[in-house]
């Protein structure tokens, strides 16, 4: 059993649920094998959101899959009524569409996930793999000792520099 920290109108069983046939957003298997640990470890935070106007899945299809991969019996759900079928279409493509729109803090970030990273912690848990992880925390710790002071000496007619750190060349 899974533990649910969120709010919810009832459980379901999962295979009364229906995912909506014209969802535009896909869900690769890395997402949803992703998905499921964060569940299992972590638990319900989100119901998934079903329409009593079609029956179907609005929100949470990648939660759906992710139940479905884990084996689960029942999820919370969270039932909506929609005015129309276009105030339901808009609501599905907006929950796909609002995430992608949102931009990252990366030196918060970066220390966010230091902070999360003593040992006693799955990492995974974050949505980040091993390689991203190693990334993010290095593309942003250079200490400040390794930079060097505006050296004029340094040719003018110069027409790209490279970074000695990241290999990153910038035109002058």
């Amino acid at each position: 059993m899974i533990n649910v920290h969120c709010a919810y109108d009832e459980m379901i069983a999962i295979e009364n649920l229906i995912g909506n046939p014209r969802n535009p957003n896909t869900h690769p298997q890395k997402q949803i094998e992703l998905l499921a640990k964060i569940i299992k470890n972590q638990g319900w935070r989100a119901p998934i959101t079903v329409s009593n106007r079609s029956g179907f899945v609005v929100r949470g299809h990648g939660r759906l899959l992710a139940a479905q991969l884990l084996g689960v019996e029942q999820v919370p759900v969270d039932h909506q009524d929609y005015a129309s079928d276009a105030e339901e279409w808009a609501d599905l493509i907006a929950d796909n569409r609002i995430a992608e729109l949102s931009s990252i803090n990366p030196g918060l970030l970066t220390e966010l996930l230091e902070e999360l990273d003593t040992g006693d912690f799955d990492m995974d848990l974050t949505g980040f793999d091993e390689n991203e992880l190693s990334k993010l925390m290095t593309n942003f710790a250079i200490p400040d000792e390794e930079f060097r002071e505006y050296d004029e000496s340094i040719e003018k007619d110069v027409k790209k520099v490279v970074c000695p750190h990241c290999g990153e060349e910038f035109p002058v």
